[in-house]
């Protein structure tokens, strides 16, 4: 499987217009990536949604995580920049509030207040739009490339095939309600409609082995609702993060999303989730939130009811590692890596995949799946380390803690601790969290792996 027989490809090579077809299943943000990346190569692409897609920026039924706090790391914020350019300015220049520095920020990981002195060397600023608006306007960006065309309220039935199953050469969809079916041939299927997606069951159906799949049980349950704020109730922050920690297997997250206009979600595992009475959930928030801002959210003014979600597991399938696949096919997104939302990865997540995308397409389509899903598997790997190891740090979920972990999160720990006085160690640690530098986990990791022959045999 090396990468070395990909075959560079020609940018100038001439191509006949209409020849190449793509099909992405979810028009989530990971298949609006996918769909932006695969436009670039492909004729046309045809992006496919079960849901009744809004023309405005509004929730929807297929993203029920969208009514609860988002967030767009400052590596999702790159990869944004790069595939839609003046996005984020337009963003700006509506008011979407923009996170720059320490002091605009209360961030807790781990019940550990970060220092917020100092300026970041090398800023990548956090804009803080809601999901829906940050899909509505990523969607509207991608119809406006050339050859693609969304098509809505139509489900992915089954996969076409050659009649040995090596290779996918499209799909047979099924409109909601009317239920009509149609074929849609493609030289590449990819599945982006995340963490249920079909495509194991698919393989299975083709006749291939489906992936391994890692699974870490955490049972979350998350309850947001909307508040308005006077301006500068907060001062100068424009967002609360207080993570769970052992002692406290709940947390918060309260960001702005306009001048006025807050969000605030409270998480917690196990059996000690939050509450939807929005007298309940205010108290839920007490202990958890600094005084000055449950002060706040006493005096905020409720505009909408509370709304919640549950998340029962963070699943990893090991796409990698198969032997066996066919061509023609790719998955993406959720689909490969569903991440507990605690941590705000999945969309930055999601935006690294279709970076590896892109360099993989660049050196032309020969053996595709392999080679993507290697370089996706590495721009997985640190965010999927980094929530496993916080979840595994909390004794309220279940799983095994080999030595690795556990010397991570102990690592991660003094790291934290000097992190509440040193600008620059919180730097750091923004910027692993972040997904923008990988250093200080991998030396944590390498330090592990050197340890554990020696811890075992002791």
């Amino acid at each position: 499987m090396s990468d070395d027989t990909a075959r560079p490809q020609d940018p100038k090579e001439p191509r006949a217009r209409g020849s190449d077809h793509c099909v992405v299943l979810g028009a989530s943000i990971a298949g609006l990536f996918a769909a932006r990346v695969l436009s670039d190569t492909f004729d046309r692409v045809t992006v496919v949604d079960r849901d009744a897609l809004p023309e405005m920026d509004e929730n929807r039924r297929g993203v029920p995580q969208g009514r609860h706090a988002h967030a767009i790391l400052p590596a999702g914020t790159r990869g944004l920049q790069e595939m839609f350019p003046g996005l984020l300015e337009e963003f700006e220049a509506a008011g979407i509030p923009v996170v720059r520095e320490p002091t605009e920020m209360h961030f807790a990981p781990g019940g550990h207040l970060l220092c917020q002195e100092g300026r970041y060397a090398d800023p990548t600023p956090t804009y803080q739009p809601t999901r829906p608006q940050l899909e509505g306007q990523v969607r509207s960006r991608v119809r406006e490339s050339p050859g693609v065309e969304i098509i809505d309220r139509c489900e992915a039935a089954e996969l076409l095939s050659t009649p040995d199953g090596t290779r996918v050469t499209g799909v047979r969809v099924v409109e909601r309600g009317g239920g009509a079916e149609r074929e849609l041939t493609a030289d590449l299927v990819v599945d982006a409609t995340g963490r249920g997606g079909r495509a194991a069951r698919w393989l299975a159906d083709l006749g291939y082995e489906p992936p391994r799949e890692d699974r870490i049980a955490v049972d979350i349950k998350y309850v947001s609702r909307t508040l308005r704020l006077p301006p500068g109730a907060l001062g100068r922050r424009k967002v609360v993060i207080v993570g769970a920690e052992p002692g406290r297997p709940t947390g918060a997250t309260f960001l702005q999303h306009e001048q006025d206009r807050w969000m605030l979600t409270l998480i917690g595992y196990g059996g000690h989730h939050p509450p939807t009475d929005p007298a309940d959930f205010l108290e839920f928030a007490k202990p958890i939130v600094p005084s000055d801002v449950f002060e706040a959210l006493c005096a905020a003014e409720p505009l909408d009811d509370p709304v919640a979600h549950r998340y029962p597991a963070s699943v990893r399938r090991r796409y990698e590692r198969l032997g066996r696949f066919p061509d023609g096919l790719l998955v993406f997104g959720d689909a490969i890596c569903s991440f507990n939302p605690v941590y705000g990865q999945g969309m930055s997540v999601a935006a690294l995949q279709a970076a590896a995308l892109r360099e993989c397409l660049h050196r032309g389509r020969d053996r595709l799946p392999y080679r993507f899903f290697r370089a996706a598997a590495r721009k997985i790997e640190v965010a999927w380390q980094m929530a496993v190891g916080s979840d595994l740090a909390l004794p309220q979920v279940e799983g095994d803690r080999p030595l690795p972990v556990r010397l991570t999160n102990a690592y991660f720990e003094r790291l934290l601790n000097a992190a509440e006085r040193d600008p620059a160690l919180t730097q750091e640690f923004v910027k692993v969290s972040s997904l923008l530098s990988s250093r200080a986990l991998w030396d944590a990791l390498r330090r592990a792996e050197t340890l554990e022959p020696a811890a075992k045999g002791s």
